[in-house]
């Protein structure tokens, strides 16, 4: 290829499509042989580990800090009273201690009441990257490191085989780009791959100081007036894909996705800057992913959307910080399904959204202290595989509970397989045998 032909081509994809949407020819491959019980779907994960005696055992600081102090912090996912006391999870007002103002709920009835939670899952991995994976792939397979494509498939690549749709219409909101949460769209199975993969999306990063000056005018660059600008913009893109030279993805856009997502570009800079974004009344962090993938929802009435939250991870060293991230993700929560259902009629009484952690965290606690002297905790013991999960809307029995303490019912892989069912391709995920053999669509396990 010539110099000349190779810049405006590299000017073009950047300015164009800085996101790199991962596009196909739609179109599926067999008929569908299940009814879909909903339209649409969205996964939110938990990741970096939500420890399930200070979530859904709501155990607090009665079973981590030595203190007798029980209650519930995610009051719009879950039913139950909050802490009476020692109150540090919250918002700090001036003059005030340190979280002490809980955030008021946005939910008239909890998740719990409106939808059905899986009390007591378990998990795969105690990891990170297991825990995405597992999630994602529906698979238990471990043995790949990090900053590679899954060896299955994904399900967004199920979705987009089996599912005959679009990439537009397949999202994933990553909350970073580090390790390998923007190679989670797509797998390297050879009967997949990236041809079949989402759209990804790192707000914090297309739509940060870097993406802002980089991208927020969608402006095609002259190839020999404007080179170094370029040059940024494709260095700025293989950065936030995380991607080697020379390994640059080969999807294609249509035409008219292309020119979708360049729109949707600009008009999210626009909005951003006129402060239009559906952003959750205390955003920030996860808080600011979740508006994101709203504006995402807003846009494009998407099939599934899977988007990755991070910031309970601090628990490893910052307790504190755990339950705030921990209470402010339940509020992000509450915020995106009143959104769906009272901003986007397309999308209201015909979605489910479903979520669960990526894995647990450890029965005891590591020796770093934090602000208030309570101990961190870390991941990878039998504790951090305990995990709970839910769904909520179209067709998902409402005010039940699942399982217990003493009766684990779920894997975190049946995730998966639990999104081709409610989209009708269940058994096309099954035959082709890559999932974890235990795995079983929720609504079965119900």
């Amino acid at each position: 290829m010539k110099r000349r032909e190779f810049v405006i081509k590299s000017a073009t994809l950047a300015a164009g499509g800085m996101v790199l949407p991962y596009i196909l020819p739609s179109g599926r491959l067999f008929a569908r042989t299940n009814a879909p019980k909903a339209d649409h779907v969205v996964l939110v994960i938990f990741g970096g580990g939500l420890r399930q005696q200070d979530s859904i055992l709501q155990r607090y600081l009665a079973d981590s800090q030595g203190y007798n102090v029980e209650g519930n912090i995610l009051y719009n996912m879950l039913e139950g009273a909050a802490p009476a006391s020692k109150i540090a999870y919250g918002l700090t007002p001036a003059g005030q201690t340190n979280g002490s103002q809980p955030i008021p709920r946005i939910l008239s009835q909890s998740l719990q009441k409106q939808g059905t939670i899986f009390q007591e899952m378990r998990a795969i991995s105690g990891g990170h990257y297991g825990g995405l994976n597992s999630l994602i792939t529906g698979s238990r397979v471990q043995g790949q490191g990090l900053k590679v494509r899954p060896m299955n498939p994904t399900i967004f690549e199920y979705a987009r085989r089996f599912g005959g749709f679009k990439a537009t219409e397949t999202w994933f909101i990553g909350n970073t780009i580090s390790n390998s949460v923007p190679l989670l769209n797509s797998s390297k199975h050879p009967d997949f791959g990236l041809q079949y993969g989402a759209n990804f999306f790192a707000p914090g990063i297309t739509f940060g100081s870097d993406g802002y000056a980089a991208l927020s005018n969608a402006k095609v660059y002259h190839p020999q007036e404007e080179l170094e600008p370029v040059y940024k913009m494709k260095n700025f893109l293989d950065n936030t894909f995380n991607i080697k030279k020379g390994d640059m993805p080969g999807i294609r856009n249509t035409d008219d996705e292309k020119t979708q997502i360049k729109e949707f570009i600009a008009n999210t800079f626009q909005r951003q800057a006129s402060g239009l974004l559906p952003m959750p009344p205390v955003s920030g962090g996860d808080g600011s992913t979740i508006g994101y993938a709203a504006e995402v929802l807003r846009v494009f009435k998407p099939k599934l959307l899977v988007v990755n939250l991070s910031n309970i991870d601090g628990c490893h060293g910052n307790y504190t910080g755990y339950l705030q991230a921990m209470h402010r993700a339940d509020h992000a929560m509450g915020f995106l399904w009143n959104y769906i259902q009272t901003q986007i009629p397309e999308m209201s009484g015909k979605t489910i959204m479903a979520f669960a952690p990526e894995c647990g965290r450890n029965l005891q606690h590591n020796p770093i202290q934090d602000e208030n002297d309570w101990y961190g905790y870390d991941h990878g013991d039998s504790n951090s595989l305990r995990v709970f999960g839910g769904m909520v809307g179209q067709n998902v029995p409402s005010n039940l509970l699942v399982g217990n303490e003493t009766n684990p019912v779920g894997k975190v892989t049946d995730m998966a397989l639990t999104i081709a069912d409610i989209l009708g391709f269940k058994d096309e995920v099954k035959a082709a045998g890559l999932i974890d053999f235990e795995s079983m669509s929720l609504f079965d396990r119900i």
